[in-house]
């Protein structure tokens, strides 16, 4: 993409967000903000006041803060620092033409701050990346919410192009194959699990184009009528990264984590399935977290930790976790190859 003639191409990536640290108080104002998304929480208004306000952040963000304090670096937050590192790296690949800004759906950096800072740039265009390999209308939807709620004051809005999906593109493929090629070569695996970030069955249903997805076989193959399906871009991920490493079907598992409430959420559930694995004789699995670009407390915690403690205690010997992207070089060259893309 050539930049026009008066200015540069704004890039704005944008990640899900993070407390600004692992104390009680910020850790609660975190998961208000996040909890309060009604594209998040996606109940009537009053109802998920009263729960988030009365329940919810209360009750869970101290036992949330001593699992953040576990994923806190000298650096601070994983998510942060890797979104901060990637913004710079992903500039010196673009070059001078570009113009690149980092923002956070919640919290600090916001997506104000970094849009304010591409129109300070007078850029012509923005090419927005939500950094979320699969659309959600509670990730992916959210933010392009947000980013047209706040240009839609600008005096002069540019042209603004919205990359929604990147389920199987082929550098972020390659760069997850990459990085588990690596744990593959020190060790023989039984099993592969690919998990993600659970969301409600209702959801995703909400989503579907004319009553398309019944939550079964018509995910097991990716075409426009599933394209912004969670569920199917989910399955799409794996089975290109199974194609890429050359795991037989029969030896990978699509699962879901992070659920919450008592609302039937995306199944299988990861934390049930390493279980029936472990049963099985399973023994040595590697497992995936192919919805985050980024380590987090999903992937670092969940999977790397609470998972692996849960499958060895089950009868299993080995878990190991694929390590998300961060500044990977082969990731750096994929995002600025989308931004050009689009």
């Amino acid at each position: 993409m050539k930049s026009g003639a008066t200015g540069k191409t704004g890039v704005l990536l944008v990640n899900l967000g993070t407390p600004d640290s692992p104390s009680v108080p910020h850790v609660r104002k975190y998961l208000r903000e996040f909890l309060l998304d009604k594209r998040v929480l996606d109940i009537a208004a009053p109802s998920r006041y009263m729960l988030v306000n009365g329940v919810i952040a209360p009750f869970r963000a101290p036992k949330s803060a001593k699992i953040y304090a576990q994923l806190w670096t000298e650096r601070g937050s994983p998510l942060l620092f890797h979104g901060l590192d990637l913004q710079r790296l992903v500039q010196e690949q673009l070059g001078k033409d570009y113009h690149v800004a980092f923002g956070m759906r919640y919290q600090s950096p916001s997506i104000e701050s970094a849009l304010k800072e591409l129109q300070d740039k007078v850029v012509d265009r923005i090419v927005v990346l939500p950094l979320f390999p699969q659309y959600a209308s509670a990730s992916t939807g959210s933010v392009q919410e947000k980013v047209m709620e706040l240009v839609s004051k600008w005096e002069v809005i540019p042209d603004i192009r919205f990359i929604s999906t990147f389920c199987n593109h082929p550098g972020f493929i390659g760069t997850f194959a990459e990085i588990a090629s690596q744990h593959m070569a020190q060790r023989d695996y039984d099993h592969f699990v690919f998990s993600y970030h659970g969301i409600p069955e209702r959801q995703v249903l909400k989503a579907s184009t004319k009553g398309y997805c019944q939550l079964g076989v018509c995910c097991n193959t990716y075409h426009s009528r599933n394209r912004y399906c969670y569920r199917a871009q989910c399955f799409e991920t794996s089975r290109q990264l199974a194609k890429a490493l050359n795991i037989p079907e029969d030896k990978y598992t699509v699962s879901f984590q992070s659920r919450l409430g008592k609302d039937p959420w995306l199944t299988p559930y990861t934390d049930f399935i390493l279980k029936d694995l472990a049963a099985a004789g399973v023994k040595n699995v590697l497992a995936f977290s192919p919805a985050f670009v980024a380590d987090c407390l999903e992937t670092t915690i969940e999977v790397g930790k609470e998972f692996k403690e849960e499958f060895e205690a089950a009868g299993g010997e080995h878990w190991q976790l694929v390590e998300s992207l961060n500044t990977h070089p082969s990731w750096i060259k994929a995002v600025a190859q989308m931004v050009q893309e689009a």
